[in-house]
């Protein structure tokens, strides 16, 4: 604690300070004459300098200056232009709860940008997919830009979840990297969905995309730094892969995806235990689970358990349901999910970017 001293603030070696208080209210050291009075003796300076970016308009204008919201639903809009706008019965609480949502997912991610791998130990689980659904609904909030990069040694497909639009792969920026100067030669590299979610592919043929190792993934993620502030990976289920290392020691945030079955929910569980072992166990913590209710046997298994069980482990668990759009394992179109498909989505999103705040 530092404190300024005023002339009336003995400092020196013998003084006795036991009669000394600290106003609560005023955040001044006081002292109490035997009368019961205070008398302020210095003031104390407990807060740090605060940054400019705390000088945000909700904090210093004033309400008649803030700019006025329109109800959104028919009936409370109706209200407002009837009385001129003299009277805002503002919006219910699925619109606020909308808002709420998507200042969460838009909060601002200052420094570097950051990190989120989505993995698993097993395949045919919804990895690819549940990596689409975070990216776009990021995205279509975001004012930012967000990658989600393919880094599946074995063929991975989630290109196939958007319109593709660029025949380039993650070994197309390996072997150009030197001559990647701008966004603009960037972005003929990548295929970007209507929600703004930018897809760096893999490599088609799996003889070569074995070949995408540790040193490959750091040259495609260190030009990633330069344009994205959130740069989601859809991993491979190789959790030793050497790839894996650079993917891990570059994590801010992590996402596992488990099935609905019995042996879905123990490998995810595993990867949380594999992760522990080696070190990753803060990661672990901070982690969020997809549960992704669509896999086979589903119906059979008591899905509260697997909640259950991964909530005494990660920070949260987000229910994923069925979706034919989902099933069908072609483009994504993000807007024309069911409602319950976008909202687990979103709720994905906004957890994840809760875990990247410094």
């Amino acid at each position: 604690m530092s404190r300024k001293n005023d002339d009336e603030f003995s400092s020196g070696e013998n003084a006795d300070y036991s009669d000394l208080e600290l106003d609560p209210e005023t955040g001044q050291i006081v002292s109490v004459s035997a009368e019961g009075e205070q008398v302020t003796v210095a003031s104390a300076v407990f807060e740090e300098s605060e940054p400019a970016s705390m000088l945000t308009a909700d904090r210093l204008l004033r309400d008649e200056a803030r700019p006025r919201i329109i109800p959104e639903t028919f009936g409370r809009r109706l209200i407002y232009r009837l009385t001129f706008g003299k009277f805002n019965p503002g919006d219910n609480k699925k619109v606020l709860a909308r808002r709420a949502l998507d200042a969460r997912i838009m909060l601002d991610l200052e420094g570097e940008t950051r990190f989120v791998p989505v993995l698993t130990r097993k395949g045919g689980v919804g990895k690819t997919t549940i990596t689409t659904l975070i990216g776009m609904a990021m995205s279509l909030v975001r004012e930012d830009r967000v990658l989600a990069i393919d880094a599946n040694p074995d063929r991975g497909t989630l290109a196939e979840r958007v319109e593709l639009k660029s025949d380039r792969t993650v070994r197309d920026v390996v072997k150009r990297a030197g001559g990647i100067t701008s966004f603009t030669l960037f972005s003929d590299y990548i295929s970007r969905d209507k929600s703004r979610l930018d897809v760096l592919a893999s490599d088609t043929d799996p003889m070569l995309s074995e070949a995408f190792d540790e040193g490959d993934y750091n040259v495609v993620a260190d030009i990633a730094t330069r344009y994205y502030s959130i740069c989601l990976t859809d991993c491979g289920t190789g959790i030793v892969h050497s790839v894996m290392r650079a993917i891990l020691q570059r994590a801010d945030g992590l996402v596992i995806v488990s099935g609905g079955s019995v042996d879905e929910a123990k490998l995810a569980s595993e990867t949380l235990t594999w992760l522990e072992s080696n070190g990753y166990g803060d990661l672990v913590k901070n982690s969020v689970v997809a549960l992704n209710t669509a896999t086979y046997g589903t119906q059979l298994v008591k899905l509260d358990e697997i909640e259950n069980h991964f909530k005494t482990r990660v920070r949260a668990v987000v229910r994923v349901p069925y979706d034919p759009m989902l099933a069908a394992g072609a483009v994504i179109q993000f807007d024309k999910l069911h409602p319950a498909t976008r909202q687990a989505a979103r709720d994905l999103a906004a957890l994840v970017v809760d875990g990247l705040v410094d």
